[in-house]
């Protein structure tokens, strides 16, 4: 048999929570690995946490300084050579969803070909931990440097994930502090012809919190699978709300549809998250007629307003948590200061954008405290290319309208 064919299916024939053992064995076998490890990538995205069967005993290791971790950032395998030995860091990592990272150590420098097949070994592997996650704890507890707020641990099992690709758009969210959120949260959801982001802000804090935005997303959810317009979307998770809280609490939300074959964008705008968008060099607010959040008032119906998304452009989304911080003098980040964080992560992938903002944001905040969690979402927006042909050179651009 193939070697890559036995591999691979070891991985999938063992038990979930034995993928780390049957690596080691499958490369030491077909490769002659003399060490195999996964590295875990921790809910703040700053250090590489060790999966073993006994959580924390291991010391972590920064993303940031060290050879593992510029293979997590550049998405790209490095090296470390020890003598004769050496050892490949190899992104694990799904559709754009980067999990962690696969350290390989062989006796000998091998061919290039051989790097290229453990490269995609490391894929095979994010695609099965996916699926482990479902049967045990072991990866979510390896991902973890320290202990949740049950807060944190509601709000990280509703996302959809932090990073994820596709040709026409390339998206990355973050949310912090990453061990104690209670109510910020992101969603997004691509089909064929569509992509659907929604941004949350639930008032208050700690489990209530959590629970009003597991409330909130779980009902927009349930509209968007319904197949319902944006403005129906809207008012059945406002009226889901109003039902259960009837007024007392509420959800701030942006709520966008991408039409992934003409770039036009709805968007319902009930509350606080903003928008960003970096387009030619400049970034600049994009504003909408702000309506009222989700839960506050009875039957609520709401407006759709649509613009035009330009191939090239960069969305960025945040929370009050990051324009309402407080700065040492109690001067807030406002305006300004979002348009240059904007535009000096404009080189950065998209799924590296939130976490260099929201670090940005921590060396500013007085005492570096926050007072509230923040979330901030990059989508970078590329556009579908047409397949040639006649009739493919009409384009679509509406921009300011509502219906």
């Amino acid at each position: 048999m193939d070697r890559s064919l036995a591999v691979e299916r070891r991985l999938r024939d063992v038990p979930p929570h034995d993928l780390p053992a049957a690596l080691r064995s499958a490369l030491a076998e077909h490769f002659g690995a003399d060490a195999v490890e996964l590295l875990m990538a921790d809910y703040a995205l700053t250090e590489l946490c060790q999966v073993s069967t006994l959580p924390y005993t291991n010391e972590p290791i920064p993303v940031e300084g060290t050879t593992p971790g510029a293979a997590f950032i550049a998405q790209a395998a490095t090296f470390e050579y020890e003598g004769a030995s050496v050892t490949g860091y190899l992104p694990v990592s799904v559709r754009g969803d980067r999990l962690g990272i696969l350290a390989v150590t062989l006796p000998a420098e091998p061919e290039p070909p051989v790097w290229a097949e453990l490269e995609r070994f490391a894929e095979a592997v994010a695609h099965e931990l996916f699926v482990a996650d479902r049967d045990t704890d072991l990866y979510i507890q390896a991902r973890r440097s320290s202990r949740l707020t049950l807060a944190a641990e509601m709000q990280w099992q509703l996302l959809p994930g932090r990073a994820c690709t596709r040709p026409e758009f390339a998206l990355g969210g973050q949310l912090e502090p990453a061990y104690a959120i209670y109510g910020d949260c992101f969603d997004w959801s691509a089909s064929a012809h569509s992509l659907a982001v929604t941004l949350i802000n639930g008032m208050g804090d700690g489990s209530e919190a959590a629970l009003l935005t597991n409330l909130a997303v779980n009902a927009l959810r349930n509209a968007r699978r319904a197949g319902v317009e944006l403005d129906a979307q809207a008012e059945l998770g406002d009226q889901a709300l109003y039902a259960h809280y009837r007024g007392a609490q509420h959800v701030a939300a942006l709520l966008l549809q991408f039409d992934l074959a003409t770039g036009l964008v709805d968007v319902v705008d009930a509350g606080s998250p903003r928008l960003w968008r970096l387009r030619d060099g400049k970034a600049e607010r994009v504003l909408f007629d702000e309506q009222l959040p989700l839960g506050a008032f009875e039957e609520t119906a709401y407006t759709v307003h649509q613009f035009q998304a330009l191939d090239g452009d960069r969305f960025v989304f945040v929370s009050d948590g990051v324009y309402n911080a407080a700065g040492p003098h109690g001067d807030l980040y406002g305006d300004r200061e979002l348009a240059e964080a904007v535009a000096v992560t404009a080189d950065l992938p998209a799924a590296h954008v939130p976490g260099a903002m929201l670090r940005q944001l921590t060396t500013r905040r007085h005492g570096g405290q926050a007072e509230d969690d923040a979330m901030v979402v990059c989508l970078d927006w590329f556009g579908r290319t047409p397949l040639p042909g006649p009739g493919n050179s009409a384009s679509v651009t509406v921009a300011g309208t509502s219906r």
